[in-house]
């Protein structure tokens, strides 16, 4: 598998590739606010804000904190197959 070179992640950022994820979902069925989970995962309810937008990715030990109050994987949390996909197609498109 062809990794992509530096200026094209730069490219995917730039571009604004964000992280579908399942924050949102996963609160609402938890019957939570955003203060709450904000709260329960120690960040400020504008991160929370700015997660379920897709505006913002988090670090690897937020991803986690909120996966394992959720009952999931990182995996699941953030969809990672699906964004591995668009990610893949994206690069091949700058081909």
């Amino acid at each position: 598998m062809k990794y992509p070179s530096r200026e094209a992640c730069f490219i995917f950022q730039k571009g604004g590739l964000h992280l579908r994820n399942r924050v949102k979902e996963l609160r609402l069925r938890a019957g939570m606010t955003q203060q709450e989970l904000a709260a329960a995962v120690r960040v400020s309810p504008r991160t929370i804000i700015s997660l379920e937008k897709e505006q913002y990715n988090p670090s690897l030990l937020l991803a986690y904190r909120i996966a394992c109050l959720f009952g999931t994987t990182v995996e699941e949390l953030y969809c990672l197959r699906e964004n591995l996909q668009q990610e893949e197609t994206r690069y091949a498109d700058l081909q």
